[in-house]
């Protein structure tokens, strides 16, 4: 998805809401200059020489993205008279200006004090600055996280099928936990999860890019991943068969797969999601089936796990404990954070190689194994585990 081509502005000629025109030199229209020239040395940190590739280094998108993003965003942020928003010089913050410091402070996941100085603005002004952003990202990029139409679930299938062999897949389904403190007066077992930490669950399914076909936050990190399955959004529509309904495929004589997306051991086994065996009481020969399909669903369920390495990796806010966030806002900054990683993939942006997480996206996290079966998700994998060995 091509961003469209938005021209920068170096300053509104007219405020919204009656408010009279501002002049273009009150507003911080050079904001990058200015913090190019305080971050680009920074003691501990190895900034790109580019400034291209600095450019992307502090707010994980290219100018061409970054310029879109705006865009998005432009309205909302200057519907609302930029009263009080101001930098150290007394200048009106820029729509890119406040873009940045929003993008900044979740990139990073530095304190608010922080990225203030970074910029030149207060803590206060980084607050309020980020939660517009993210207010505004929320409502207008909702269609870069949808379930893919017809014809490009075909060509979902048809890439998972080419690239790891399963048939008729569409995408791998995956939790990880947001881990935060809480005042003792918001503490609760249900938030408290099985390694301990006060957690927020965020469940994603993913397509063959990494991209977010859906997605659900919001509850305690305490309960079962198939219990969150059960009460998210995208089990009722797997279920009342308005997703994972569309062509079957015929694996060989009697055998017919239906869609299906894959997950971990965690979740129960279904007719539309698949999970591995059991493979305790399995051989050690390669050229087991059972061994053989759960080495195929694995690589599949991987990309699943690749992508929430690089969810937290590039949105660093989501992989640092979040001290005392809002339980009622959280949600919205793990929503915005997952429309950004949508984003720049669907602006066919690039990810640097040390962005994302060096290891698992969940550390210290196991997965509890889910023992719920039904006979037709049992018989399904059968099909798709002969199918493997022919």
């Amino acid at each position: 998805m091509a961003p469209p081509q938005v021209k920068r502005r170096k300053g509104e000629k007219k405020a919204k809401n009656g408010a009279p025109p501002l002049d273009p030199e009150a507003i911080d229209c050079d904001w990058w200059d200015t913090f190019w020239l305080r971050n680009s040395s920074l003691s501990g940190v190895t900034v790109p020489l580019d400034e291209d590739d600095a450019f992307k280094y502090f707010f994980r998108a290219s100018k061409t993205t970054f310029s879109y993003i705006c865009s998005l965003v432009r309205e909302d942020l200057i519907s609302r008279p930029p009263s009080g928003l101001i930098n150290i010089e007394g200048r009106l913050l820029s729509v890119e200006k406040q873009v940045a410091i929003a993008l900044r402070r979740l990139a990073s996941g530095d304190s608010q004090v922080s990225v203030g100085a970074a910029f030149g603005v207060g803590q206060s002004t980084v607050s309020q600055v980020t939660w517009r952003f993210i207010e505004a990202l929320e409502e207008r990029a909702k269609h870069h996280l949808r379930w893919p139409d017809s014809d490009r679930i075909e060509e979902i299938k048809s890439r998972f099928e080419d690239t790891y062999g399963l048939p008729n897949c569409c995408g791998a389904i995956d939790t990880t936990h947001i881990v935060m403190t809480l005042p003792a007066v918001q503490a609760s077992d249900d938030w408290c999860d099985g390694e301990k930490n006060y957690s927020m669950f965020l469940q994603g399914v993913f397509d063959h890019e990494m991209r977010f076909l859906n997605m659900v936050t919001g509850w305690p990190g305490g309960m079962t991943v198939s219990k969150l399955l059960n009460l998210s959004g995208f089990f009722k529509l797997c279920e009342t068969g308005q997703i994972l309904d569309g062509n079957a495929k015929t694996l060989y004589r009697g055998a017919e797969i239906r869609e299906y997306v894959v997950g971990g051991f965690g979740y129960p086994l279904l007719p539309w999601l698949i999970t591995p065996h059991d493979s305790s009481s399995s051989s050690d020969d390669p050229s087991d089936p059972v061994l053989a399909f759960n080495d195929r669903h694995e690589k599949v369920r991987s990309v699943a796990a690749t992508a929430f390495a690089q969810l937290k990796g590039s949105w660093r806010i989501l992989s640092k404990v979040m001290w005392r966030p809002d339980r009622r806002k959280l949600p919205s900054i793990i929503l915005v954070c997952c429309l950004l990683h949508n984003i720049i993939i669907d602006c066919g942006d690039y990810l640097q190689d040390d962005v994302p997480l060096s290891g698992h996206h969940d550390v210290g996290y196991t997965d509890r194994y889910c023992k719920q079966a039904e006979p037709l998700g049992n018989e399904l994998r059968g099909y798709l585990t002969e199918y493997l060995q022919r």
